[in-house]
């Protein structure tokens, strides 16, 4: 008598290789494997000992920072699968270009309506996607990343290559979530363009193409030809257009130095009123507003910027190789430097991604 086995029968739609091992492996499965290889259960590995000594309490509490660690590590790992298979679910029907989902509401793709209930649709290249007054859409791009559009948002797909995935945002406003390499995902406004540099951001654009750049993890450069902005987890910038990004800010600085800032940055006219207006910043300006005022060593002329260097050397002392003369002549690599001190990502990363648009970043 043949004995029945105790394992279920898996339908037919479950891969014989994630039942039992068995069969050829899906090559993206096969990657996945590779990348959570490092995670793998190793029974060999020892179990922490038990402490019972008196320093036991204290033993436990220098690992906890262990412990988060691995939290951590857990965590992005859960994520990476998370977006490996909502990535693999949504796939574009054609060419390259980011699924349209989660649709709430009726928005225009193209020439197409497209209304909550859909299960996804495909943003290509050149197209433009309308959202109205109660609609809401996702974009998603597997190797690149997230995008949530509110509504009266209309933006467009420039470009989806292996090294540039941009859009052009006319008004409206995106939260993106990227994970792609720093540099890779651009957006155009008529303020100038977001270099997503590893990062979580909102843009807001109003109906004057002027807005917004609000960093909620890592950070964000802006620029309008010359004229630059770093923008860390935190901080904002207002963006006006042809005057480009304004000098970015923490939004806990206080109500008179924010004030300040703006009218120093898009309203006054004559030299008093930036001579009052940055002096107000300055008094302002606590440890945490470096940000602002290494910014505004290449926004201040001559006269202007020895007050902001002696501000600034106040909070964060320029490093070695940095002089007082090389900072007032705005030596790029000296300002660099001094950047980095700041305990903000490496400057290196914008300047790389510089030379590979020809120092222009795509404005002409």
């Amino acid at each position: 008598m043949t004995m029945k086995s105790d394992k279920p029968e898996p339908e037919e739609r479950i891969d014989p290789y994630l039942w039992d091992g068995s069969g050829q492996p899906d090559s993206e499965v096969e990657k996945l494997e590779a990348l959570l290889s490092p995670f793998r259960y190793d029974p060999s590995a020892r179990a922490i000992p038990r402490v019972e000594n008196p320093a036991a309490r204290v033993r436990r509490v220098r690992l906890f920072p262990a412990f988060a660690y691995v939290a951590g590590v857990a965590a992005i790992v859960v994520a990476l699968v998370v977006m490996f298979v909502r990535g693999r679910q949504t796939a574009p029907a054609s060419g390259p270009g980011w699924v349209v989902s989660d649709v709430r509401g009726t928005l225009r793709l193209g020439k197409t309506t497209v209304s909550a209930g859909k299960l996804s649709s495909h943003l290509g290249v050149g197209q433009v996607l309308e959202t109205g007054a109660q609609s809401q859409a996702r974009l998603t791009a597997e190797q690149t990343g997230e995008i949530d559009v509110d509504p009266n948002t209309r933006l467009r797909l420039v470009a989806m290559g292996n090294d540039t995935k941009r859009i052009a945002l006319d008004h409206g406003v995106i939260h993106a979530f990227i994970w792609s390499p720093p540099g890779q995902f651009v957006v155009d406004t008529p303020s100038g363009i977001t270099v997503d540099l590893g990062c979580a951001y909102t843009l807001q654009v109003d109906d004057s193409g002027g807005g917004v750049v609000r960093t909620s993890m890592g950070w964000v450069g802006f620029k309008l030809k010359g004229h630059e902005s770093f923008i860390p987890a935190g901080a904002v910038a207002a963006i006006k257009p042809n005057s480009g990004p304004g000098t970015p800010y923490f939004e806990d600085a206080s109500a008179k130095f924010r004030s300040a800032l703006a009218s120093f940055d898009f309203e006054d006219n004559t030299p008093e009123q930036r001579a009052r207006d940055l002096g107000t910043v300055l008094v302002e300006a606590r440890n945490r507003d470096a940000l602002t005022l290494w910014h505004l060593l290449s926004r201040t002329d001559t006269s202007q910027r020895v007050l902001v260097y002696t501000r600034l050397a106040r909070f964060v002392p320029p490093p070695s190789g940095v002089t007082e003369e090389g900072i007032l002549g705005l030596d790029s690599a000296m300002l660099d430097r001094w950047w980095n001190e700041l305990g903000f990502d490496d400057i290196a990363v914008w300047r790389r991604w510089e030379r590979a648009w020809g120092g222009t970043g795509g404005v002409k």
